[in-house]
């Protein structure tokens, strides 16, 4: 392959991959992106679509998601891809839930957190996707933003060659960075640990995380969801909860009563995508070797879970999948450079579309690039 002279190439076009080619074309360098598959499809196209900034940890962390998400509405406004500004719902039907989620929204202004506790009326008025029988009431916030990620991974490339002139290099595997004619490299192979600097990523933490996930048919009549919901296994997932001296006992609870929802790392999200679809999961289950064989057990946990507070119209399955990502054991994302003028990013964990523009302007602004 020739090569072509670049002020930078990334390695990888998923979201990571085309949020640095952006952050680097805004600041007026020229781009090469080197893609081993025809087109991205590993963990960027294969998630909810949410910008999740209430689900980052406060302080620097929930500050990147922010400028990640006004990076996100740039980006999307630019290329003209739809995307629904529509906020999220953390919807609680138990006592310990309600309490974390008041508690949580009682401190969060003082921690960076724009968010508000709906008791149970105010709630359903915000949503007609939740379920009354039993609802206490739910975290709102307006800051979420839903993305449909196959068209996000479909468009981007397109509208990065066509406005900053980026040059896509697809089936092109790169296995010898040396070799790319750029002054800088970035390297965001999300969890292909063994192509480039294997010794670096076995002595990195990082690991892979395999999580099941499924998609309705598209939901009659045009219904849309509106806010992507959570509910109260999501308020022990999330860092940003840890904050709350109420979560323990909610953590307690659930081993007790549920132990299965632990072992498979469960808790359940709802998204929509631009064809009325709902993309409902997930399990997390780490391992630097991934079963390829799904089981139908854990989604019968998600759906069931999911069926005690959606109300949606059909939620007849079309798509059952897995995807796979890096996830790092103590770190929120690995950034590391294994030589001169190469940085490699990757580990951002089911964060990626959450990250990937605010941790782009970081990379780009901390190479001096």
């Amino acid at each position: 392959m020739a090569k072509h002279s670049a002020d930078a190439a990334v390695v990888g076009a998923g979201i990571l991959g085309l949020a640095h080619a952006y952050a680097l074309a805004r600041c007026g360098h020229s781009v090469t992106v080197h893609e081993r598959n025809p087109r991205a499809a590993g963990a960027s196209v294969r998630n909810f679509g949410m910008i999740w900034p209430i689900g980052q940890p406060a302080g620097r962390m929930h500050e990147m998601a922010l400028r990640s998400r006004e990076l996100w509405a740039e980006v999307l406004d630019a290329a003209r891809i739809t995307y629904f500004p529509t906020g999220s719902l953390h919807a609680v039907y138990r006592k310990d839930e309600a309490d974390v989620a008041r508690e949580f929204c009682e401190i969060a202004l003082a921690h960076g957190y724009e968010c508000a506790w709906l008791e149970r009326d105010a709630a359903l008025d915000h949503s007609h996707a939740l379920r009354p029988e039993g609802l206490l009431g739910a975290i709102w916030s307006a800051t979420e933003i839903t993305v449909d990620p196959r068209i996000v991974l479909a468009q981007l490339p397109g509208f990065l060659a066509e406005r900053y002139g980026a040059r896509f290099c697809w089936n092109h595997a790169v296995t010898d960075v040396s070799a790319l004619a750029a002054d800088a490299v970035i390297v965001c192979t999300g969890h292909d640990f063994e192509t480039l600097y294997p010794d670096m990523f076995r002595a990195s933490g990082v690991t892979r995380c395999k999580l099941q996930m499924m998609r309705t048919r598209p939901q009659p009549g045009g219904w849309r969801l509106g806010p992507a919901l959570a509910a109260g296994l999501t308020l022990r997932f999330y860092e940003s909860f840890r904050i709350c001296s109420t979560l323990p006992a909610l953590e307690r609870r659930i081993a007790a009563e549920t132990p299965e929802y632990d072992r498979w790392g469960i808790h359940v999200l709802v998204s929509q995508t631009t064809a009325d679809e709902l993309t409902i999961g997930d399990s997390h289950q780490y391992s630097a070797a991934i079963d390829p064989f799904d089981s139908t057990g854990i989604d019968d946990l998600i759906l069931q879970y999911a069926r005690g507070f959606l109300a949606a119209p059909d939620l007849a399955i079309a798509q059952h999948w897995h995807g796979v990502y890096a996830k790092h054991r103590d770190q929120p994302y690995l950034s590391l450079s294994p030589e001169p003028h190469v940085r490699v990013v990757t580990g951002v964990g089911g964060a990626g579309m959450t990250l990937s523009f605010g941790l782009a302007a970081q990379t780009v602004q901390e190479m001096g690039l």
